[in-house]
């Protein structure tokens, strides 16, 4: 399942909106009501599930850590209930990004709560988090650092206003590194220092590009950079600021409590208190590595993120159109050719779209982009280009699309020319591959019927469904005038056939 289209939701837009952020420790949801363009959140809710701690040792999610988080969605369910599909995005991150058998939860998870799930690449979560946390700060002027510290995977992100510069999303998070430091829940100066080091370590990659950008205030959003905040006001060290002191300070102290059972002197939540060095620890090596001088909390993350993401599709301020720009200006793609492909498929789905069921605007704006984009891999190579196409959609990093988003893209890339086979849909859900193999025949229609470049508008044809394939009408005398797009047409028939379906021509 993809993303919400703005065309769907621009048809009855939504006053309510939820989303929920499926993290690798905690699932999270929150909702609000949009109101003349501004949204007010009317309720929040957390659990504790530690999805990432269910990873076995060959990445597989248990049964018993499913359960737990199938047990929160179906609470979450109840507040989501009668909430237009439109106005709910529900996530899922590093966890299910890492779990083999994501698909197997998500099917359940999507059973239980009765929306689309969807998993968001690093970097794409890092830009939605800068977007919640910059539309919960003062819009001043200057550069910020923002870090999120999640359960297995930390954001980092250096944005001005509304607009991210940078992101990065690192491979070690609060659980993780809890698993692999403070598993005994001993507290001491060996492990402590392992662990800072370890974070500086994958810090490395970063730290010359993000010190040289420079910024003038940081910022975190986690639940464990919260936690910090929280104890060292307990603590009577600071207001509750992360400061550079105030982190060498806390340091000596969990040293010397030495286990994880004292830290409910710190007034930390039970649920909190193992995870809370690892958090440390990881936030104490971007002090040190970043060279972080002062840093406060927000409330603003990911959950929010999403729903000023939902309100900018109901808006029309949607990214994704963007992203689709920025990726025909990098690879030079010929737009004026992308926008003849794209009005002749969309003039061939607005006939059949209703019989195949692809009659949602979400089908509409995968079958648009996938015309705008067939071509980006000749920036590679002529020869098999649909399949570079096909790769630089796979693993680009495409603000505003999930990874199933960008996968269903690929695939249509990759299938709109040569071979029709069904090593096209490898990997695809059982559920989508008649929705994609029909999207798939009709941008290759459409890019045939466009061969000759001349920037024709679509011809007057019709569509009529058969029982196992496609009657296509043409005016007549069109292809006597076009003997190459004809014979183009009989050689698509065979490459249809070999996977049963049968195109018929008439007219012309």
């Amino acid at each position: 399942m993809t993303a919400t289209s703005s065309a769907e939701i621009a048809a009855t837009p939504p006053d309510m909106l939820a989303a929920i952020d499926m993290g690798s420790n905690s699932f999270h949801m929150v909702v609000a009501r949009l109101v003349q363009g501004e949204i007010r959140t009317m309720e929040r809710m957390g659990e504790k599930v530690q999805l990432g701690d269910g990873l076995d040792s060959e990445n597989n999610l248990t049964e018993a850590a499913q359960q737990r988080g199938l047990d929160c969605l179906r609470r979450f369910a109840q507040r989501l209930n009668g909430t237009p599909p439109e106005g709910v995005q529900i996530v899922g991150t590093n966890a299910l990004r890492v779990a083999r058998n994501a698909n197997q939860f998500i099917a359940r998870a999507e059973e239980v709560l009765g929306y689309p799930v969807e998993i968001i690449a690093g970097r794409e979560e890092a830009r939605v988090i800068y977007l919640g946390v910059s539309h919960t700060l003062s819009d001043d002027a200057g550069r910020r650092l923002v870090i999120d510290i999640g359960g297995g995977s930390t954001e980092l992100i250096i944005g001005e206003r509304f607009e991210p510069q940078e992101l990065e999303s690192l491979h070690m998070g609060c659980v993780s590194f809890r698993n692999r430091y403070f598993s005994d829940g001993r507290i001491t100066r060996k492990q402590m220092d392992k662990a800072i080091t370890h974070a500086e370590q994958e810090l490395l990659g970063i730290r010359r590009r993000f010190r040289s950008i420079g910024w003038e205030s940081s910022v975190g959003a986690s639940g464990s950079i919260k936690a910090i905040c929280n104890v060292l006001k307990t603590l009577k060290i600071t207001d509750g600021a992360v400061t550079w002191n105030a982190m060498e300070e806390l340091r000596r102290r969990l040293v010397d409590m030495g286990s994880v059972e004292k830290l409910s002197d710190l007034g930390l939540r039970p649920d909190r208190q193992n995870i809370f060095p690892a958090g440390f620890a990881i936030l104490m090596g971007a002090f040190q590595s970043l060279n972080i001088q002062e840093l406060i909390y927000t409330d603003g993350a990911l959950r929010e993120g999403l729903l000023y993401g939902i309100a900018g599709r109901i808006q029309h301020e949607d990214v994704r159109e963007r992203s689709i720009s920025a990726l025909q200006e990098r690879y030079q793609a010929d737009q004026n050719h992308g926008a003849a492909v794209e009005a002749t498929a969309v003039a061939a789905w607005e006939q059949i779209a209703e019989h195949w069921g692809l009659n949602t605007p979400t089908d509409e704006e995968t079958l648009r982009w996938a015309c705008r984009l067939h071509e980006i891999g000749l920036a590679i190579s002529h020869s098999q280009y649909h399949k570079h196409g096909a790769y630089l959609l796979h693993y680009s990093d495409l603000a505003g699309f999930t990874q199933q988003a960008q996968r269903e893209l690929a695939i249509l890339v990759r299938g709109h020319r040569r071979k029709f086979s069904s090593s096209i849909f490898d990997g695809v859900d059982p559920s989508d591959l008649g929705r994609l193999r029909h999207l798939c025949i009709l941008v290759r229609l459409a890019v045939l019927i466009q061969h000759s470049r001349n920037l024709e508008p679509p011809p007057a044809f019709t569509l009529q469904p058969r029982e196992q394939g496609l009657l296509v009408t043409f005016p007549e005398g069109w292809f006597d005038e076009r003997p190459l797009t004809y014979a183009d047409l009989m050689n698509e028939q065979d490459y249809l056939a070999k996977q049963n379906f049968v195109l018929e021509l008439a007219g012309g």
